[in-house]
Order: C-alpha cells, then sequence, then structure tokens
C-alpha cells in the first residue's frame, strides 16, 4: 500500500482557508500561549516534567496537564511553577489584534 504524505505546513495553509478554523483556532490562542511559556520556562531551566512536579510537590502527571493548555491554572499554581523553574512570573494585559476600540 502506498500511503501520500502531507507536511503540516502544507495542511495547515489549506485549513486557514476555512472560516471556522480560524475562529476556533483564535478562540485557544491563549491556552496555546500558556501552554508554550510553561514549556518554554521548563526547557530553559533544562528540567524534565518529573523535575518540576518534585519541586512544586505535585506529581508528573499534573505538569502534563498544566502544559497541555487544556485548563487554566490559578495565579498561585503559576507562582509555583515559575519558582520551581527559577523564573519570574509576569502577567500583562494586551488589546485584542484586530480591536476595533479607539487608544
Amino acid at each position: 500500500m502506498n500511503k501520500k504524505s502531507l507536511l503540516v505546513s502544507e495542511a495547515a495553509k489549506e485549513w486557514f482557508k476555512d472560516p471556522e478554523f480560524v475562529a476556533a483556532y483564535d478562540a485557544l490562542e491563549e491556552e496555546f500561549a500558556l501552554a508554550e511559556a510553561l514549556i518554554k520556562a521548563r526547557a530553559q531551566a533544562s528540567m524534565t516534567q518529573e523535575d518540576v512536579a518534585r519541586a512544586m510537590g505535585t506529581t508528573q502527571a499534573a505538569i502534563a496537564r498544566l502544559e497541555s493548555g487544556r485548563s487554566m491554572p490559578s495565579t498561585r499554581t503559576l507562582q509555583r511553577f515559575a519558582d520551581a523553574t527559577g523564573t519570574k512570573l509576569r502577567i500583562s494585559f494586551q488589546k485584542p489584534k484586530s480591536s476595533s476600540r479607539a487608544s
């Protein structure tokens, strides 16, 4: 059987032509951004999920859930994650990219 392979980048080009896909993708932007920030902080600290879990007094599965982007952790949990990875927690507010409000 001959399977045709498709690069994710090529598939994404097609997906982003669909307005429903774009709307759903945009709706998850914050979750993706938080997940990316958590993973980046852990990677820069050269820690595994197990290392962070030990430092936070929790389980590796809990860290995996945090990094999945499927839940919104409390600021207390984010602060504990920052402490465990030797980073500083910063929270900011930004206007949406397509804001129609005047500055």
